[in-house]
């Protein structure tokens, strides 16, 4: 089983860059849950689903197809 590592800090610490470089060194991948976070609200927003909760937001939830892409050394998040 790979290893998880997780990293949180405020917008602008260096995350990502402590990411890439924690990626390279150890053969591991990145994984950008910011953009997936962001992409869900977005998608969410667009189908006009907040303010909802319990099961009606379940159902868009179950409904949304993410894709992850690299592009170079960064992801891209697709909603789709």
């Amino acid at each position: 089983m790979l290893p998880i590592i997780t990293i949180d800090g405020p917008a602008g610490s260096g995350k990502s860059t402590l990411c890439r470089l924690l990626a390279d060194r150890l053969g591991l991948e990145c994984l950008d849950t910011g953009a997936m976070y962001r992409a869900v609200a977005w998608a969410l927003r667009e189908q006009r689903a907040v303010p909802l909760s319990g099961e009606p937001l379940l159902t868009v939830l179950r409904s949304l197809e993410l894709e992850i892409k690299g592009v170079g050394d960064r992801q891209r998040v697709q909603v789709g």
